[in-house]
């Protein structure tokens, strides 16, 4: 009896942690056993990482070729011009074609999304090239080449893009290759090294800048003015034209605007029937997959134009402008912290009010650069996006704190597009199982689209090997996005009171068969805005009168 009563009193608690210990270390004991029987005992072994890559310095800058790719065609082509003219050797890679996605697929990783597959596929794709049809050895080619992509964070893959160019030029055979990073949100604070040979200045900034808006005009341009072209061809040989004289002027580094001048005038030499009844289509949505021209997105663009759509594209610019409208609205929510934060992007040792200053400048330099070139080669009445409205229109619907991918813009953009009847249809392009694009495309805009029910939108993914799909789905989306056009130029006449022969017969006349002038906006379609812009339509036909009765009136 009093053994019994010197034993401890084991509360249930005690009792369950202690059966735990035993089950968990029963637990480890046979995954141990497990473990040595398959030969996955790693030892000492230490877990991979991603190595920094060689830098790029300033002894080896005229002997390396920079190579970089992944905008549209028009930006690559300036943007090597403009960079040959700070002086550094530039090479841009050709839109990612089908054979691409093929590379990017045997060397990369499993699960990846398609512009990852293109881009990285495109890179190896162009160094197989150098070496089996060019002769260069493996050696010559990682010492004499380095290419440059820029990296970002958030939910989407694309920050790990990086990491996948290394992995697939390592199991391409070309291991030790550089791949330089350039982030996004760090501007000018580049962390390039002294020795660097890439000087990521201000100069090279503004250099670059004018690249982007220069290719960002000319394609919306080529938009404006293909779906209506009377020679077929003409317009496209006119922007080979125009590209040639810009790269001319950005690589020696000559006053942009005389060139801007000649460009004009080869661009209102081609002939134009803006009669045509098309309906306009807004492409949004993830920003590679609504930017590339080629099969990572199925040639949308041209697909669109070849079924008699107008297409209106996204512009670089507005992307530059929604970083700096990130930092004025981040800025501004620090500013109401009741403490100064001392992160990366902190308040803590700096003056908010100059910040949001020089935001708000760059913001006004670019905006103003992109007008005085715009007006210069032409392009009338086109707006770039305000940030601000984009920002208040879908935040009800989408956060504005919530970033990666476009963001809330896409959102804001449909909503804006129906509300101010900018185009007759919308369609959001994103990859497959792209986590940011297809969260807002398919989960957010279904909601916008039953509080506006007018709207014809139509969400597609890429995969690279969806063509026939997605194309009879933007068939059948597009045959609502006509009616909705003619429609709107029906009213059109109806208002203004004529029949479609006098109309055909006062636009051959009017100003409007020029390829630069516009009409004013009232409704999306081209032709039905023309109707409006029209004057005089209640005197029609007009009475000749003679000298005598010309004196007496």
């Amino acid at each position: 009896m009093s053994i019994i009563k010197e034993l401890p009193v084991i509360s249930e608690q005690e009792r369950s942690d202690r059966v735990q210990r035993v089950f968990e270390e029963e637990l480890l004991r046979f995954k141990a056993e497990k473990e040595k029987e398959m030969g996955l005992i790693l030892g000492n072994k230490e877990q991979w990482f991603d190595p920094v890559p060689r830098q790029f310095f300033a002894k080896d800058k005229a002997s390396t070729t920079i190579l970089f790719g992944g905008l549209t065609m028009a930006h690559d082509y300036l943007v090597e011009g403009s960079l040959k003219g700070l002086g550094y050797n530039v090479k841009h890679l050709d839109c990612p074609d089908t054979d691409s996605l093929r590379f990017g697929k045997e060397f990369g990783n499993r699960g990846q999304c398609n512009p990852t597959y293109f881009t990285v596929g495109n890179l190896v794709k162009y160094l197989h090239h150098l070496r089996d049809v060019e002769g260069k050895s493996k050696e010559e080619i990682v010492r004499n080449y380095l290419f440059i992509t820029s990296g970002s964070c958030g939910p989407c893959r694309f920050g790990t893009y990086v990491t996948e160019y290394r992995k697939a030029l390592r199991d391409a055979g070309f291991d030790g290759f550089r791949v330089l990073l350039f982030q996004q949100q760090d501007g000018l604070k580049q962390a390039t090294g002294e020795e660097s040979a890439l000087k990521l200045d201000s100069a090279f900034f503004i250099t670059f800048l004018k690249a982007v808006l220069l290719g960002d005009i000319l394609n919306a341009l080529g938009y404006r003015i293909r779906p209506y072209e009377v020679v077929p061809g003409s317009t496209d040989a006119a922007l080979e034209r125009c590209k040639t004289v810009l790269y001319q002027a950005m690589n020696e580094r000559k006053w942009l605007l005389p060139a801007l001048y000649r460009c004009r005038k080869e661009l209102q030499a081609v002939k134009v029937n803006r009669t045509r009844v098309k309906p306009k289509v807004s492409i949004i949505g993830e920003f590679w997959a609504m930017t590339t021209e080629g099969d990572g997105n199925y040639q949308l663009q041209r697909f669109l134009e070849s079924e008699g759509a107008e297409v209106e594209v996204q512009s670089l610019t507005a992307w530059i402008l929604y970083l700096i409208w990130e930092g004025r609205y981040d800025t501004i929510r620090r500013m109401k912290l009741r403490g100064r934060d001392g992160g990366r992007y902190g308040l803590e040792g700096k003056n908010p009010v100059v910040r949001l200053r020089m935001l708000g400048l760059a913001d006004r330099a670019i905006r103003v650069m992109f007008q005085t070139y715009a007006k210069a080669i032409g392009l009338q009445d086109y707006h770039l996006p305000d940030m601000d409205e984009i920002a208040r229109v879908s935040h009800q619907h989408y956060n504005n704190h919530l970033r990666g991918g476009e963001g809330h813009m896409e959102v804001g953009k449909l909503i804006l597009n129906v509300v101010k009847k900018k185009v007759n249809m919308t369609v959001s392009v994103k990859p497959f199982g792209c986590m940011p694009s297809s969260g807002v495309s398919d989960g957010v805009q279904s909601l916008i689209t039953e509080l506006h029910p007018e709207a014809i939108f139509l969400p597609i993914e890429t995969t690279g090997d969806g063509a026939i799909n997605v194309y009879s789905r933007i068939q059948m989306m597009l045959f609502k996005a006509k009616q909705a056009a003619q429609k709107e130029f029906d009213e059109a006449l109806a208002k203004k009171g004529f029949t479609l022969e006098q109309y055909h017969q006062i636009f051959s006349r009017s100003q409007f068969t020029r390829p630069l002038k516009t009409a004013r906006h009232v409704v999306s379609c081209t032709a039905a805005n023309s109707v409006y812009s029209i004057s005089g339509i209640s005197n029609w036909p007009p009475v000749r009168r003679n000298k005598q009765q010309m004196q007496e009136v």
